[in-house]
């Protein structure tokens, strides 16, 4: 069903400052989309609030059908950690937990952490971490630690994807990784990637480029023929 944004404004401060000003689009499942823009367009902003993270001030967010504006604290709570996967520009691993036991730190809110085990140690796998599942993350270069958080964000199997610069941390080497892991899992499990980012070459890199500037949409590269 996709991510459905309906005239979404959001305001920050006193007097209230429009940071985002009436944007509306549709991602449909299954896409991979980049959202690019300098610096204080909105782009990182724009990310919370689509996956509620963050709350609109006007307007509407529909995920998977659902109209998440509504939702009460406790019922987006489940439906995100359900629903949706997250990576930021840092990976926010527990340093006393191996790779493995972060991966599945997710799966303890449900109960799931024995019956996804296996998961875990596959998407460590696919990740290129299998020798280092066990490891912890001291032990782990920057790079690695990034590819456990991929993996953490993928163990409930989540139709979306969010990713605020992933990269950004990383050097050249490892921010290809990264991408071609986002690339990877998009193309193979068909999850839905929507990535902030600020490099162009990555920004391209994506089937679907949406550009903001100062808080508004000026270019959504579905609309280009």
């Amino acid at each position: 069903m996709g991510i459905l944004l309906k005239s979404i404004s959001k305001s920050l401060g006193n007097p209230p400052q429009k940071i985002l000003k009436d944007i509306s689009f549709e991602i449909a499942d299954g896409e991979y989309v980049s959202l690019t823009g300098r610096s204080g367009s909105g782009k990182s902003t724009l990310l919370y609030v689509m996956s509620d993270l963050d709350r609109v001030s006007e307007g509407h967010v529909v995920i998977d059908g659902k109209d998440t504006t509504n939702m009460k604290h406790e019922e987006i709570h489940e439906f995100r950690n359900r629903m949706m996967g997250f990576i930021f520009q840092f990976h926010y691993l527990l340093s006393e937990l191996t790779g493995l036991e972060n991966v599945l730190m997710p799966t303890y809110k449900f109960k799931e952490n024995l019956i996804r085990r296996k998961r875990a140690q596959e998407l460590l796998e696919m990740v290129g971490l299998g020798s280092r599942m066990h490891h912890l993350p001291r032990e782990m270069s920057g790079g690695e630690q990034q590819r456990v958080a991929i993996a953490r964000s993928l163990i409930m199997n989540p139709k979306y994807l969010f990713a605020d610069e992933p990269t950004g941390a990383l050097d050249t080497v490892n921010a290809e990784a990264v991408i071609d892991l986002l690339e990877k899992f998009n193309r193979e499990e068909k999850t839905t990637v929507i990535m902030v980012t600020h490099d162009p070459d990555f920004a391209e890199r994506a089937r679907r480029k949406i550009v903001l500037s100062d808080g508004r949409l000026i270019r959504d590269s579905s609309k280009e023929f």
